[in-house]
């Protein structure tokens, strides 16, 4: 029997070139649509509750599965993605983080991914940081600049040093309230935009989410207030799950189809504990690899990224597919 799945993650899917931030990263939509082809000429599409009752032995996987994930409720999930899966008849998993659609906020990581597409000069951006930083060392009793920097600027596969730098720092290493009054103040000056007004644009409405679900697409938490949840005490995490699973079953989401998807892709024993107890089945990370219920927890299956998989409808299959 099958028990191995490939589970793509999304973020952006938008026409980059004639967007107003032709730097954020994202899926180009007609890359997105050729990606489609690909997937549909040498993978089988499966919905995430055949998924789940595939775990319950209720459904036998075919070889090759295929489940589309999408991260953050973006309103580029609505108006590019869902048409193209709907035309194909695919089912996308949606992942909402609840307080940046219902209070219209716009999260913090989402802050930074514009802060950083709106200016150019990154050494500049790290530059202007530095000067908060020094206004703030002693009230927070903050390292030294170079402290900071030498500890984070750690390049990976898809960001340089100065990039990873303003990430870290603004998404992990200072104090959460030190870290939002940068990110305000960083965010006023380069995007310069009313966050209410941004968040509105930025996002999918309850409404929107209501019609996905209505035409067959999975609607999963993604938190609450979209934080480290693995940060957070046993009972901070229980009510930010809780109050992210009310939120999707109060539009239209099947309690005994539950799934969670890591903010950050962070977790620890205690989060699997608290999802287990609020009836989810699955938990999704961002641990590169093909997801496989056998040798995984359910509660922490991998993904790989849409990067991951090509896109180009008439490329060969890559390494991917043959550990699929």
């Amino acid at each position: 029997m099958n028990t191995k799945v490939t589970i793509i993650m999304y973020h952006y899917v938008r026409d980059l070139l004639n967007s107003r931030y032709t730097e954020i990263k994202g899926l180009d939509i007609n890359l997105f649509k050729e990606q489609i082809y690909f997937l549909k000429k040498n993978y089988n599409f499966i919905t995430m509750e055949q998924l789940i009752d595939s775990i319950d032995g209720k459904f036998n996987l075919p070889s090759k599965s295929v489940l589309l994930t999408f991260d953050d409720a973006y309103i580029d999930h609505y108006t590019n993605v869902f048409p193209i899966l709907a035309n194909n008849n695919i089912q996308g998993s949606f992942y909402a983080p609840v307080k940046a659609l219902t209070k219209h906020k716009v999260l913090d990581v989402n802050k930074i991914h514009f802060i950083l597409a709106s200016c150019n000069d990154k050494n500049l951006l790290v530059n202007k940081t530095n000067v908060i930083l020094d206004r703030y060392r002693e009230e927070y009793r903050l390292g030294s600049n170079e402290y900071y920097y030498k500890k984070l600027a750690i390049p990976n596969r898809f960001d340089p040093a100065e990039v990873i730098f303003i990430k870290r720092l603004l998404q992990v290493e200072l104090e959460e309230k030190l870290r939002n009054i940068i990110v305000d103040e960083l965010f006023e000056e380069f995007v310069r935009m009313k966050e209410n007004t941004f968040s509105r644009e930025l996002y999918m409405n309850e409404d929107q989410l209501k019609t996905m679900r209505k035409y067959g697409m999975h609607i999963g938490s993604h938190g609450y207030d979209h934080y480290f949840l693995n940060s957070l005490t046993e009972e901070q995490q229980y009510e930010e799950i809780k109050k992210s699973f009310d939120f999707i079953q109060s539009i239209g989401a099947d309690p005994d189809y539950l799934t969670l998807c890591y903010p950050y892709g962070e977790f620890n024993d205690k989060t699997k504990k608290i999802a287990k107890q609020l009836n989810c089945k699955i938990g999704l990370t961002t641990n590169v690899d093909i997801a496989d219920y056998r040798t995984e927890n359910c509660l922490s299956l991998s993904r790989l990224d849409t990067n991951d998989i090509p896109k180009d409808k008439s490329s060969e299959p890559n390494g991917w597919f043959k550990k699929a």
